[in-house]
Protein backbone atom coordinates (compact mmCIF):
# COMPACT_ATOMS: atom_id res chain seq x y z
CA UNK A 1 0.00 0.00 0.00
CA UNK A 2 3.00 2.34 0.38
CA UNK A 3 3.01 3.11 -3.35
CA UNK A 4 -0.67 4.11 -3.29
CA UNK A 5 -0.45 6.66 -0.51
CA UNK A 6 1.54 9.31 -2.43
CA UNK A 7 -0.79 8.91 -5.41
CA UNK A 8 -3.87 9.28 -3.26
CA UNK A 9 -2.48 12.31 -1.47
CA UNK A 10 -1.44 13.93 -4.75
CA UNK A 11 -4.96 13.49 -6.09
CA UNK A 12 -6.58 14.61 -2.85
CA UNK A 13 -8.24 11.21 -2.44
CA UNK A 14 -8.74 8.74 0.37
CA UNK A 15 -7.73 5.17 -0.30
CA UNK A 16 -10.51 2.86 -1.45
CA UNK A 17 -12.20 0.68 1.19
CA UNK A 18 -10.27 -2.40 2.19
CA UNK A 19 -11.24 -6.05 2.43
CA UNK A 20 -13.46 -5.62 5.45
CA UNK A 21 -16.03 -4.00 3.18
CA UNK A 22 -15.39 -6.31 0.24
CA UNK A 23 -18.22 -8.28 -1.30
CA UNK A 24 -17.88 -11.63 -3.02
CA UNK A 25 -16.92 -12.07 -6.67
CA UNK A 26 -20.54 -13.05 -7.41
CA UNK A 27 -21.94 -9.98 -5.66
CA UNK A 28 -19.57 -7.66 -7.50
CA UNK A 29 -20.46 -9.35 -10.78
CA UNK A 30 -24.18 -8.89 -10.11
CA UNK A 31 -23.66 -5.13 -9.74
CA UNK A 32 -21.55 -5.08 -12.90
CA UNK A 33 -24.23 -6.96 -14.86
CA UNK A 34 -26.80 -4.34 -13.83
CA UNK A 35 -24.47 -1.59 -15.04
CA UNK A 36 -24.02 -3.33 -18.38
CA UNK A 37 -27.77 -3.44 -18.88
CA UNK A 38 -28.36 0.11 -17.67
CA UNK A 39 -25.59 1.89 -19.55
CA UNK A 40 -25.03 -0.34 -22.57
CA UNK A 41 -28.62 -1.49 -23.09
CA UNK A 42 -27.82 -5.21 -23.26
CA UNK A 43 -30.88 -7.42 -23.43
CA UNK A 44 -31.94 -10.01 -20.90
CA UNK A 45 -31.13 -12.82 -23.32
CA UNK A 46 -27.65 -11.41 -23.93
CA UNK A 47 -27.06 -11.11 -20.20
CA UNK A 48 -28.14 -14.73 -19.71
CA UNK A 49 -25.43 -15.83 -22.16
CA UNK A 50 -22.87 -13.65 -20.42
CA UNK A 51 -23.80 -14.91 -16.94
CA UNK A 52 -23.47 -18.52 -18.08
CA UNK A 53 -19.83 -17.93 -19.02
CA UNK A 54 -19.07 -16.10 -15.77
CA UNK A 55 -20.66 -18.98 -13.87
CA UNK A 56 -18.13 -21.47 -15.29
CA UNK A 57 -15.84 -20.73 -12.34
CA UNK A 58 -15.74 -18.54 -9.27
CA UNK A 59 -12.80 -16.40 -10.38
CA UNK A 60 -13.77 -14.43 -13.47
CA UNK A 61 -14.78 -10.92 -12.40
CA UNK A 62 -13.14 -7.73 -11.15
CA UNK A 63 -10.57 -9.45 -8.96
CA UNK A 64 -10.55 -11.41 -5.72
CA UNK A 65 -12.18 -9.02 -3.22
CA UNK A 66 -10.27 -10.59 -0.32
CA UNK A 67 -6.95 -9.23 -1.60
CA UNK A 68 -7.82 -6.60 -4.21
CA UNK A 69 -7.11 -2.99 -3.19
CA UNK A 70 -8.36 -0.59 -5.84
CA UNK A 71 -6.46 2.72 -5.59
CA UNK A 72 -9.53 4.72 -6.60
CA UNK A 73 -13.29 4.32 -6.30
CA UNK A 74 -15.73 5.18 -9.12
CA UNK A 75 -16.95 8.12 -7.01
CA UNK A 76 -13.41 9.46 -6.62
CA UNK A 77 -12.78 9.05 -10.34
CA UNK A 78 -15.97 10.97 -11.12
CA UNK A 79 -15.06 13.72 -8.68
CA UNK A 80 -11.75 14.22 -10.48
CA UNK A 81 -13.74 14.80 -13.68
CA UNK A 82 -16.16 17.24 -12.08
CA UNK A 83 -19.31 15.13 -11.94
CA UNK A 84 -21.14 12.19 -10.50
CA UNK A 85 -20.56 8.61 -11.60
CA UNK A 86 -23.76 8.70 -13.65
CA UNK A 87 -22.98 12.05 -15.31
CA UNK A 88 -19.43 11.00 -16.24
CA UNK A 89 -20.71 7.72 -17.69
CA UNK A 90 -23.19 9.62 -19.82
CA UNK A 91 -20.59 12.19 -20.85
CA UNK A 92 -18.43 9.45 -22.35
CA UNK A 93 -21.16 8.63 -24.88
CA UNK A 94 -20.50 9.85 -28.42
CA UNK A 95 -23.55 10.28 -30.66
CA UNK A 96 -21.54 10.21 -33.90
CA UNK A 97 -19.80 6.97 -32.95
CA UNK A 98 -23.08 5.40 -31.87
CA UNK A 99 -24.56 6.10 -35.31
CA UNK A 100 -21.58 4.34 -36.90
CA UNK A 101 -21.13 1.44 -34.48
CA UNK A 102 -24.75 1.00 -33.41
CA UNK A 103 -23.94 0.74 -29.71
CA UNK A 104 -22.77 3.03 -26.87
CA UNK A 105 -19.12 3.09 -25.86
CA UNK A 106 -17.75 1.78 -29.13
CA UNK A 107 -15.21 3.52 -31.37
CA UNK A 108 -14.82 3.27 -35.17
CA UNK A 109 -11.38 2.16 -36.35
CA UNK A 110 -10.07 3.57 -39.61
CA UNK A 111 -7.07 5.20 -41.29
CA UNK A 112 -7.34 8.99 -40.75
CA UNK A 113 -5.00 9.60 -43.69
CA UNK A 114 -7.49 8.18 -46.20
CA UNK A 115 -10.80 7.67 -44.38
CA UNK A 116 -13.45 9.23 -42.16
CA UNK A 117 -14.99 7.53 -39.12
CA UNK A 118 -18.03 6.74 -41.28
CA UNK A 119 -15.80 4.61 -43.52
CA UNK A 120 -14.97 2.22 -40.67
CA UNK A 121 -15.95 -1.42 -41.01
CA UNK A 122 -15.01 -2.36 -37.45
CA UNK A 123 -15.45 -0.75 -34.05
CA UNK A 124 -13.56 -1.37 -30.81
CA UNK A 125 -14.98 -1.26 -27.32
CA UNK A 126 -14.08 2.15 -25.91
CA UNK A 127 -13.08 0.59 -22.59
CA UNK A 128 -11.89 -2.77 -21.36
CA UNK A 129 -14.66 -5.29 -20.70
CA UNK A 130 -17.35 -4.82 -19.34
CA UNK A 131 -17.03 -1.59 -21.39
CA UNK A 132 -18.79 0.64 -18.88
CA UNK A 133 -16.85 3.77 -17.83
CA UNK A 134 -15.98 4.06 -14.15
CA UNK A 135 -16.35 0.30 -13.72
CA UNK A 136 -13.39 -1.93 -12.84
CA UNK A 137 -12.22 -4.12 -15.73
CA UNK A 138 -12.81 -7.86 -15.74
CA UNK A 139 -9.77 -10.02 -14.98
CA UNK A 140 -9.16 -13.73 -14.32
CA UNK A 141 -10.70 -14.47 -17.71
CA UNK A 142 -9.22 -17.06 -20.06
CA UNK A 143 -8.77 -16.24 -23.75
CA UNK A 144 -11.47 -18.72 -24.76
CA UNK A 145 -13.89 -17.11 -22.31
CA UNK A 146 -13.01 -13.67 -23.63
CA UNK A 147 -13.78 -14.78 -27.19
CA UNK A 148 -17.07 -16.36 -26.14
CA UNK A 149 -18.11 -13.32 -24.08
CA UNK A 150 -17.61 -11.13 -27.14
CA UNK A 151 -19.62 -13.57 -29.28
CA UNK A 152 -22.36 -13.62 -26.61
CA UNK A 153 -23.21 -10.03 -27.43
CA UNK A 154 -22.72 -10.15 -31.19
CA UNK A 155 -19.15 -8.87 -31.16
CA UNK A 156 -15.83 -10.75 -31.38
CA UNK A 157 -12.30 -10.82 -30.09
CA UNK A 158 -9.91 -8.60 -32.03
CA UNK A 159 -7.06 -9.59 -34.30
CA UNK A 160 -3.64 -8.28 -33.25
CA UNK A 161 -3.47 -5.70 -36.05
CA UNK A 162 -6.83 -4.23 -35.01
CA UNK A 163 -5.72 -3.69 -31.41
CA UNK A 164 -2.49 -2.17 -32.70
CA UNK A 165 -4.40 0.18 -35.00
CA UNK A 166 -6.67 1.20 -32.12
CA UNK A 167 -3.59 1.95 -30.00
CA UNK A 168 -1.55 3.73 -32.67
CA UNK A 169 -4.46 5.76 -34.01
CA UNK A 170 -4.37 4.33 -37.53
CA UNK A 171 -5.93 1.03 -38.56
CA UNK A 172 -3.75 -0.48 -41.29
CA UNK A 173 -4.44 -3.58 -43.40
CA UNK A 174 -3.56 -7.00 -41.92
CA UNK A 175 0.19 -7.61 -42.06
CA UNK A 176 0.55 -11.24 -40.99
CA UNK A 177 3.57 -12.85 -42.63
CA UNK A 178 2.07 -16.34 -42.75
CA UNK A 179 5.01 -17.57 -44.83
CA UNK A 180 7.48 -16.84 -42.02
CA UNK A 181 7.15 -20.42 -40.82
CA UNK A 182 6.37 -20.02 -37.10
CA UNK A 183 4.49 -17.68 -34.83
CA UNK A 184 7.82 -16.57 -33.26
CA UNK A 185 9.16 -15.68 -36.71
CA UNK A 186 5.92 -13.85 -37.56
CA UNK A 187 6.18 -11.74 -34.41
CA UNK A 188 9.85 -10.96 -35.04
CA UNK A 189 9.19 -9.95 -38.66
CA UNK A 190 6.37 -7.66 -37.57
CA UNK A 191 8.35 -5.97 -34.79
CA UNK A 192 11.30 -5.36 -37.11
CA UNK A 193 8.94 -3.93 -39.73
CA UNK A 194 7.57 -1.37 -37.24
CA UNK A 195 10.81 -0.77 -35.33
CA UNK A 196 10.75 2.93 -36.20
CA UNK A 197 7.53 3.26 -34.15
CA UNK A 198 8.84 1.62 -30.98
CA UNK A 199 8.44 4.85 -28.95
CA UNK A 200 4.80 5.36 -29.96
CA UNK A 201 2.09 4.53 -27.42
CA UNK A 202 -1.62 5.26 -27.41
CA UNK A 203 -0.80 8.57 -25.69
CA UNK A 204 2.11 9.37 -28.01
CA UNK A 205 5.42 9.56 -26.13
CA UNK A 206 5.19 7.68 -22.83
CA UNK A 207 4.55 9.81 -19.72
CA UNK A 208 4.05 8.35 -16.26
CA UNK A 209 0.82 9.32 -14.54
CA UNK A 210 -1.26 9.83 -17.70
CA UNK A 211 -2.79 6.34 -17.65
CA UNK A 212 -3.96 3.85 -15.02
CA UNK A 213 -0.41 2.73 -14.25
CA UNK A 214 0.30 4.10 -10.75
CA UNK A 215 -1.11 1.29 -8.62
CA UNK A 216 0.85 -1.49 -6.91
CA UNK A 217 1.00 -5.26 -6.62
CA UNK A 218 -0.37 -6.99 -3.56
CA UNK A 219 2.48 -7.40 -1.03
CA UNK A 220 3.79 -10.93 -1.37
CA UNK A 221 2.05 -11.54 -4.69
CA UNK A 222 3.66 -14.80 -5.69
CA UNK A 223 3.46 -14.52 -9.43
CA UNK A 224 -0.21 -14.97 -10.04
CA UNK A 225 -2.35 -16.87 -7.53
CA UNK A 226 -6.01 -15.93 -7.05
CA UNK A 227 -5.58 -15.91 -3.27
CA UNK A 228 -2.34 -13.92 -3.27
CA UNK A 229 -2.64 -11.33 -6.06
CA UNK A 230 -5.25 -8.59 -6.16
CA UNK A 231 -6.53 -7.00 -9.35
CA UNK A 232 -5.57 -3.54 -8.08
CA UNK A 233 -7.05 -1.73 -11.06
CA UNK A 234 -8.63 1.69 -11.49
CA UNK A 235 -12.16 2.32 -12.74
CA UNK A 236 -12.08 2.41 -16.54
CA UNK A 237 -11.90 5.95 -17.86
CA UNK A 238 -10.46 7.35 -14.61
CA UNK A 239 -7.72 9.05 -16.64
CA UNK A 240 -9.52 10.96 -19.40
CA UNK A 241 -6.24 11.80 -21.19
CA UNK A 242 -5.38 8.11 -21.53
CA UNK A 243 -6.82 7.45 -24.94
CA UNK A 244 -5.54 6.82 -28.43
CA UNK A 245 -5.98 9.31 -31.28
CA UNK A 246 -9.04 7.30 -32.37
CA UNK A 247 -10.61 7.58 -28.89
CA UNK A 248 -9.94 4.13 -27.40
CA UNK A 249 -9.35 4.42 -23.64
CA UNK A 250 -7.09 2.52 -21.23
CA UNK A 251 -5.42 0.62 -24.02
CA UNK A 252 -2.29 1.38 -21.98
CA UNK A 253 -2.47 0.53 -18.29
CA UNK A 254 -5.18 -0.94 -16.05
CA UNK A 255 -5.32 -4.49 -17.48
CA UNK A 256 -3.38 -6.22 -20.23
CA UNK A 257 -5.67 -7.61 -22.92
CA UNK A 258 -6.21 -10.94 -24.70
CA UNK A 259 -6.17 -10.72 -28.50
CA UNK A 260 -6.06 -13.18 -31.39
CA UNK A 261 -2.91 -13.75 -33.47
CA UNK A 262 -3.90 -15.66 -36.62
CA UNK A 263 -1.34 -18.09 -37.99
CA UNK A 264 -3.25 -18.62 -41.25
CA UNK A 265 -5.84 -16.64 -43.23
CA UNK A 266 -8.68 -18.84 -41.98
CA UNK A 267 -7.87 -17.92 -38.35
CA UNK A 268 -8.54 -14.20 -38.73
CA UNK A 269 -11.40 -13.00 -36.53
CA UNK A 270 -11.61 -9.94 -38.77
CA UNK A 271 -12.56 -12.24 -41.65
CA UNK A 272 -15.17 -14.16 -39.71
CA UNK A 273 -13.10 -17.01 -38.31
CA UNK A 274 -14.55 -18.86 -35.33
CA UNK A 275 -11.58 -21.21 -35.03
CA UNK A 276 -9.10 -18.40 -34.33
CA UNK A 277 -5.34 -18.55 -33.88
CA UNK A 278 -3.05 -18.26 -30.87
CA UNK A 279 -3.08 -15.91 -27.91
CA UNK A 280 -1.50 -12.48 -28.07
CA UNK A 281 -1.16 -10.49 -24.84
CA UNK A 282 -1.46 -6.76 -25.47
CA UNK A 283 -0.73 -3.57 -23.56
CA UNK A 284 0.62 -2.82 -20.11
CA UNK A 285 -1.02 -2.98 -16.70
CA UNK A 286 -1.69 -1.14 -13.48
CA UNK A 287 1.87 -0.98 -12.03
CA UNK A 288 3.64 0.18 -15.18
CA UNK A 289 4.89 3.50 -13.76
CA UNK A 290 7.16 1.60 -11.36
CA UNK A 291 7.63 -1.86 -12.90
CA UNK A 292 8.51 -1.86 -16.60
CA UNK A 293 8.38 -5.63 -16.74
CA UNK A 294 8.87 -5.91 -20.50
CA UNK A 295 9.04 -3.93 -23.70
CA UNK A 296 5.77 -2.73 -25.19
CA UNK A 297 4.55 -0.11 -27.62
CA UNK A 298 1.47 0.42 -29.76
CA UNK A 299 2.38 -1.97 -32.60
CA UNK A 300 4.59 -4.36 -30.61
CA UNK A 301 3.77 -8.07 -30.65
CA UNK A 302 4.83 -9.82 -27.46
CA UNK A 303 6.60 -13.16 -27.16
CA UNK A 304 4.39 -16.23 -26.86
CA UNK A 305 3.86 -15.72 -23.11
CA UNK A 306 1.61 -18.38 -21.55
CA UNK A 307 0.71 -19.15 -25.16
CA UNK A 308 -2.07 -21.48 -26.32
CA UNK A 309 -4.69 -21.51 -29.01
CA UNK A 310 -7.22 -18.78 -28.21
CA UNK A 311 -10.04 -21.29 -27.80
CA UNK A 312 -8.11 -23.66 -25.56
CA UNK A 313 -9.77 -24.18 -22.19
CA UNK A 314 -6.21 -24.20 -20.80
CA UNK A 315 -5.59 -20.63 -21.97
CA UNK A 316 -4.06 -18.25 -19.47
CA UNK A 317 -5.91 -16.18 -16.87
CA UNK A 318 -4.48 -13.95 -14.17
CA UNK A 319 -5.02 -10.92 -11.97
CA UNK A 320 -3.91 -8.27 -14.46
CA UNK A 321 -5.19 -9.73 -17.73
CA UNK A 322 -8.52 -8.76 -19.27
CA UNK A 323 -9.81 -8.04 -22.77
CA UNK A 324 -11.93 -5.81 -24.97
CA UNK A 325 -14.23 -6.74 -27.85
CA UNK A 326 -14.45 -5.57 -31.46
CA UNK A 327 -17.53 -5.43 -33.66
CA UNK A 328 -17.94 -5.63 -37.43
CA UNK A 329 -20.29 -2.92 -38.63
CA UNK A 330 -20.58 -3.85 -42.31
Amino acid sequence: MKRLKPLALALGLALAPLAAAAQSVAQNNAVMFQQMQQYRGLSGATMDRIRAIFDENGMIGQGNPAVTRHPMTPEQAAQRQGGSVDSVRRAYRNARYERICGHPYEVPLYDPQTQRPEDATVCAFMFEYPNVPLTYPVTWVRADQAARLCWAEGARIGDAHEWEGAAAGQLLPPDYNFAAGSQQAMRSWHNNHYASQRNLYSIGAWRDGVCATGSSKTPGCNGGSFSGCGSNTYPSGSFPQCHSPLGVYDIDGNAAEHMNLPLAPDQMASRGSTSLGVTEMKGSWFIWDTVHAHEFWARWRAPFWHGTRVLSTASHANYHLGFRCFRDVR
